[in-house]
């Protein structure tokens, strides 16, 4: 596993790194190629790596003088944790990400939190020659737009290429590693999806296809870890979409299209409602008999197939889930009547799940529960 730490100065990349170093056994990789092809030192204060001359630990830093080299030597020792701050550039960004054991992390803090850890690293510096020079606000603030936004080095385009950003606002590094600590950054399922993260991927992907203009909903019918089916949520075929005032329910209006005050909140009005529901569209597509009949096209799969559905489904689709055979039922978030539906479910003899997946985009460390 190779996790690339890049983002702004002084957002924290290197506290990351040696926190993945210091708990989770990663070993730090350098390269060093940008410094003898005249790139500033000051832009990226890990430049150089630390010396670990006497050092008696196992996890010395790795220093690479090309790209290249640095991708050979991952790709061959791919099962061991390794981590740099150093994917400063879009081609060796491209070559990584083609890679099934890399990760991208961006990190980036307020220009004013910044400014004050710059500060306060080179006033802490031991030997102040050999290391940083102290800039005022204005120099840290050119150097910050010029390290992100610069034409032909920025590095903003590949923050934004980004699996995970970080918003590190923290005042300690104790904080950090706690916040750090509720992330798993280490978690090998963030390179490879699970199953259930494959396919909840899949329907949250269908609902981007709903025209119903109260809630976007998509759903994955799967069988022996086969989609099946996949439907979302909004008018039948041949009706005026959803969206173009296809269904009065959800657009607020009257049998005789008057526009009325307010709207129906959920699960209310659902009678009157012209919109079908992801999961009865997935049902639909299926039928019954490539739901829950017989085994598997290899001949040994198990009998009854798992619903994912990014929203929990309602009372209705609960009734038509549990008729078709469906053994288990996945979903990631609540709706309005999730007791009633764990009751037929449950009743019905269907597994009812949540699944929570780990963290992703952008992420707040401040925001973290730490209780």
């Amino acid at each position: 596993m190779l996790i690339g730490i890049c983002g702004a100065l002084c957002a924290g990349k290197n506290t990351i790194a040696n926190y993945l170093a210091e708990h989770h056994g990663f070993q730090r990789i350098y390269l060093v190629e940008s410094a003898s092809e005249g790139g500033d030192p000051a832009l990226n204060s890990t430049t150089h790596p630390p010396s670990t001359k006497g050092s008696s630990s196992t996890l010395c830093p790795i220093t690479f003088t090309s790209s290249d080299d640095l991708l050979n030597f991952v790709t061959k020792h791919w099962r061991t944790r390794y981590v740099t701050t150093h994917i400063d550039s879009p081609s060796l960004l491209d070559q990584l990400s083609r890679r099934p054991f890399f990760l991208l992390i961006s990190v980036d803090a307020p220009i004013l939190r910044r400014y004050s850890r710059h500060v306060a690293r080179c006033r802490g510096q031991r030997n102040p020659e050999s290391g940083e020079e102290l800039m005022n606000f204005e120099a840290f603030a050119q150097q910050s737009d010029e390290h992100l936004y610069s034409p032909s080095t920025g590095l903003f385009s590949l923050s934004a290429r980004a699996d995970i950003v970080l918003l590190n606002t923290s005042t300690s590094v104790a904080h950090l590693y706690a916040t750090l600590g509720r992330l798993s950054l280490q978690d090998e399922g963030r390179l490879r999806p699970s199953w259930d993260m494959y396919f909840m991927s899949l329907a949250s992907l269908a609902a981007k296809r709903s025209n119903c203009m109260k809630r976007r909903v998509g759903c994955v019918l799967v069988r022996d870890k086969r989609v099946v089916a996949t439907g979302y949520n909004g008018t039948p075929r041949g009706l005026t979409n959803c969206m173009e005032g296809g269904c009065g329910r959800c657009n607020g209006t009257n049998a005789s299209g008057e526009q009325e005050a307010g709207g129906q909140g959920s699960g209310v009005g659902l009678a009157t409602c012209l919109c079908l529901h992801a999961e009865e569209n997935a049902l639909l597509e299926a039928g019954r008999g490539r739901i829950s009949g017989g085994l598997g096209i290899d001949g040994g799969g198990e009998e009854g197939s798992i619903l994912y559905c990014d929203t929990c489904p309602c009372l209705t689709c609960s009734i038509k889930i549990a008729q078709v055979g469906i053994k288990e039922v996945v979903y990631a978030h609540g709706y309005s009547m999730d007791e009633q539906t764990a009751r037929v479910l449950g009743e019905a003899g269907v597994k009812l799940r949540q699944f929570v997946p780990p963290a992703n985009g952008l992420i707040h460390l401040e925001n973290l529960d730490l209780n």
